[in-house]
């Protein structure tokens, strides 16, 4: 097959298969989704060592070079692309980086995407999100005639921990552990500029901004506070909407007194997930297997560098994962009073003597509605206080933002909720912890109430959840259905 090949062609093998996989990229998607907008996530450098990014900053768009090849969207393929660069340069090279970024500029990059502009190999500058399509404007800058329209949302310096790719336009949206890193950089931030290079220039965040965002009462809050620095690992339990994963990182911010994504870290339990991810293990490398640290590793090894600072490691879906598996021999080390150097025991591939520091905390959350998952394993119940977060309907947070809202249709739907909690409570085959959150209501402004969006909110999250709850009770779920139908007709 390769003999084949080669009588009709010099190109390498590797040349080969890159342009034979080009081809199909610009054929579309084999799944038949290319339809499906999808929002993409782009590394961009804004000129030869981010020359150009306080003009594009302040012009609200981004650019690229390669003038000489005329308007990008005049090519119907890369192929034509590279012919012309060749013809250009009187060369044979293949281009292939310029060929992918001109073509990806032109055609790849749509409005909604998020650009992260870069400066050299490690430095974040700025997020944007596109505007506009492609666009040719040679008298707009002349070494940049390429130009998308972007709002920028955040300028500043963050300083990445690995090397970024050298192109000056890459997608990354694959590596959605790079995007959600970059991302948590401007994680609550307010629009616009922003250096962050040190704990004194971040935002600061404490118990009332905890309070302002989180539907839950001052007293709750100390308790839960308490129960953390005391125990070091807690859980926040409850029912589907209580708003655990959106109070889990605030806690953390409001403990730490500021809002540095440095010191906070999640991750999400299935199935799957192993000691191998968690801690360490052997995976599979181009010289045939390497030891690769987990995510619960390198964290506590961050911290140990930085005792003088608290650090936040958050578990999502905590009893969805073999926790006997995931956790290994740190069962012990996890304890509160078995925290530090004084106490390190020998990790399982690499023998190491290792300990958690003890300004790390755990953080859990567990959907106590979910009747598909085991109980958690006793040994680790044991060492994690268990805290029940309850729907805040009458949280003053929650009445001042409904009041807020003077939706009379939505407070007789949240009025018809509070009641068929009222019903789950009582049910002897459910309880408290199937009760409905308050978050099925929350992130709405007064012109987002509309009979159409509480509609939705009954037909397609509460009334299957009913379903769920009570199935083998259609006569319950007819009912508490109708009611909540007619609070929002």
């Amino acid at each position: 097959m390769l003999d084949d090949v080669r009588s009709v062609t010099d190109a390498s093998f590797p040349t080969i298969s890159y342009e034979s996989w080009e081809m199909l990229s610009e054929g579309g998607s084999a799944l038949g989704d290319e339809d499906v907008d999808t929002t993409h996530y782009w590394l961009y450098s804004p000129g030869t060592d981010a020359c150009m990014w306080d003009r594009f900053y302040e012009d609200g768009c981004m650019g690229l070079g390669w003038g000489e090849l005329g308007d990008l969207s005049a090519y119907g393929s890369k192929a034509e692309i590279r012919s012309k660069l060749q013809e250009i340069s009187e060369s044979d090279s293949r281009y292939f980086n310029a060929v992918q970024i001109t073509w990806q500029f032109a055609h790849d990059v749509k409005p909604g995407d998020v650009i992260f502009a870069k400066r050299g190999l490690r430095e974040i500058i700025g997020r944007g999100v596109v505007e506009g399509d492609y666009e040719y404007e040679p008298d707009a800058y002349v070494e940049y005639p390429n130009l998308h329209k972007v709002r920028w949302t955040n300028k500043g310096r963050w300083t990445h921990d690995s090397q970024f790719a050298v192109k000056a336009l890459t997608d990354v949206t694959d590596y959605t552990d790079f995007v959600a890193k970059i991302n948590a950089y401007f994680e609550d931030e307010e629009e616009g500029e922003a250096v962050v290079e040190s704990v004194s220039n971040l935002t600061s965040y404490g118990k009332a901004d905890f309070l302002a965002q989180v539907y839950m009462s001052e007293e709750q809050y100390d308790t839960l506070v308490g129960v953390l620095r005391s125990k070091k690992n807690v859980i926040l339990q409850g029912a589907p909407g209580v708003g655990k994963t959106f109070a889990a990182k605030r806690l953390a911010y409001s403990m730490m007194g500021v809002k540095d994504p440095e010191r906070v870290m999640m991750v999400q339990f299935h199935q799957s997930y192993s000691y191998e991810d968690f801690i360490e293990g052997y995976r599979p490398s181009k010289d045939g297997f390497e030891l690769a640290r987990g995510a619960f590793y390198t964290f506590c090894k961050r911290a140990a560098e930085d005792d003088e600072n608290e650090y936040f490691f958050i578990i999502d879906e905590i009893n969805r994962g073999n926790l006997s598996k995931i956790f290994g021999e740190l069962f012990m080390l996890i304890e509160n009073d078995k925290r530090g150097p004084k106490n390190k025991l020998q990790l399982l591939y690499s023998r190491e003597l290792f300990h958690v520091p003890s300004n790390v905390y755990l953080i859990g959350m567990m959907n106590t509605a979910d009747r598909s998952l085991a109980m958690l394993d006793y040994a680790l119940r044991r060492r994690f206080a268990f805290f029940d977060l309850k729907p805040g309907f009458d949280s003053d947070g929650f009445v001042s933002y409904h009041d807020g809202l003077a939706s009379a249709k939505l407070n007789d739907l949240l009025a018809c909720v509070v009641r068929l909690n009222e019903a789950i409570a009582t049910d002897d085959t459910l309880g408290d912890g199937f009760c409905i959150g308050h978050s099925y209501f929350c992130n709405m402004r007064p012109g987002d109430v509309s009979d159409a969006r509480l509609s939705a909110i009954v037909e397609y999250e509460l009334v299957p959840m009913l379903r769920e709850y009570w199935f083998d009770e259609p006569g319950k779920v007819r009912e508490w259905s109708e009611r909540l139908r007619r609070a929002v007709k």
